[in-house]
């Protein structure tokens, strides 16, 4: 390994010890440190981080360059205590004010759609992985993340639970399951192990390479999958992504709620923590998400509007 990359190596453990999971961050710096040392680069320089974040064949999504600069510079202040000769990207380079992406509600026939393309991808460990993850991030609301590092034994059939350990905030929970999702996940177990029996990491999902999955091919294989399933984004939206089936997951249960009448307002601490988040108030983000949802909303609070009048 280069002083490169060590100094990476110990820049991503010091700021994972710290809480930081820096997964897509560490794949990303990964993939720069490989650049440089290709172009044979002893040191950060602007120029060659300002050509990578900009590579042509990656995206041309101003928005990923500045996340791949952003990457580089976090970095490049850490590495200038020990180089001198490593030079910061200035913030002004790819300024890009990020806004919160409008999130695609999926409808139900288009995750039907989502399993079925995922079934006929051509490698049956590939197939039956991505089918059961799309299927579990639909019913759970879990973050893409939490789905990726669950490990085997974080399954608890008999009890029907799922473990998520140290995830967002260093929390942990358990998630509690439908009957139907234990026996998608344990037939999803049985047909793993049959197809690798001897797996190189204790991952729930695997690759065909018998690892733990990455989110940046979990991406790539879920726009494809996207295309196939022939679903397009919502007018004024943008491309559905897998992180959008967290969203599903907390409008279809709060309109469940509000269609049944139920007390939202006091049951919204309990969808809080199911989902792992670290108050109620994330949780009524959801709320502005739907359309449907706001109306029903409407509905229940035009009565008391009305006597306040």
């Amino acid at each position: 390994m280069s002083e490169l990359s060590d100094r990476a190596d110990d820049y991503l453990r010091m700021r994972r010890a710290l809480g930081y999971k820096l997964e897509v961050q560490g794949w990303l710096l990964g993939e720069f440190i490989a650049y440089l040392e290709r172009a044979g680069a002893p040191t950060v320089t602007i120029e060659h981080a300002l050509a990578w974040a900009t590579l042509p064949a990656v995206s041309r999504d101003r928005a990923y360059w500045a996340q791949r600069l952003s990457v580089v510079r976090q970095f490049a202040r850490h590495l200038q205590r020990f180089d001198p000769a490593c030079e910061i990207p200035p913030a002004s380079l790819l300024p890009f004010r990020p806004r919160r992406a409008v999130p695609h509600l999926y409808q139900p026939g288009e995750i039907t759609a989502l399993m079925i393309a995922a079934s006929a991808l051509p490698l049956p460990l590939q197939a039956a992985t991505y089918r059961t993850l799309i299927g579990l991030l639909a019913v759970t609301g879990l973050r893409l993340g939490e789905t990726i590092r669950l490990d085997r034994d974080d399954l608890d059939a008999g009890q029907q639970l799922l473990r998520v350990l140290h995830s967002k905030f260093g929390k942990s929970r358990e998630v509690a399951l439908h009957e139907t999702t234990i026996t998608a996940l344990t037939g999803y177990g049985k047909l793993r192990d049959r197809l690798c029996p001897r797996p190189r990491c204790e991952a729930f999902f695997l690759s065909t390479r018998g690892t733990r999955l990455l989110a940046p091919s979990i991406h790539e294989t879920f726009n494809r999958l996207v295309k196939i399933a022939g679903i397009a984004p919502h007018l004024g939206g943008r491309n559905p992504r897998p992180h959008d089936l967290r969203h599903h997951f907390a409008v279809a249960t709060l309109l469940d709620w509000h269609r049944s009448g139920a007390d939202v307002q006091t049951r919204l601490p309990l969808l809080s923590t199911y989902m792992g988040h670290v108050n109620p108030a994330s949780t009524f983000y959801y709320l502005t998400a739907a359309p449907e949802l706001l109306a029903l909303v409407a509905n229940r609070l035009e009565p008391a509007l009305q006597g306040i009048a």
